[in-house]
């Protein structure tokens, strides 16, 4: 129980958009953590170009984002109070 002197923090409910940013973010941190070795090979191939080749690679990550539903994505931010502080 917080005590009197401590002052009662009140959040404003994330939106659908903030989630979906918060999540995409923490996705992308975790999926370049699990596959950073086979990302490291794709990088090294000989026909990536980084003007390119990143833009999509990025956008094809992303994409596993859309496999979550909404309710899912606002679970993992909301109930956890962040993601991004679960990787620190």
């Amino acid at each position: 129980m917080a005590s009197s002197s401590e002052p009662q923090q009140q959040q404003q409910p994330k939106t659908q958009k903030q989630i979906d940013a918060e999540f995409t973010s923490y996705y992308l941190q975790r999926a370049t953590q699990e596959f950073g070795e086979a990302l490291d090979a794709v990088r090294s191939a000989d026909d990536f170009k980084p003007d390119s080749s990143i833009a999509v690679l990025i956008s094809a990550l992303q994409q596993g984002t859309e496999m979550f539903s909404e309710e899912d994505k606002r679970a993992m931010i909301c109930s956890e109070g962040s993601a991004k502080s679960s990787t620190k």
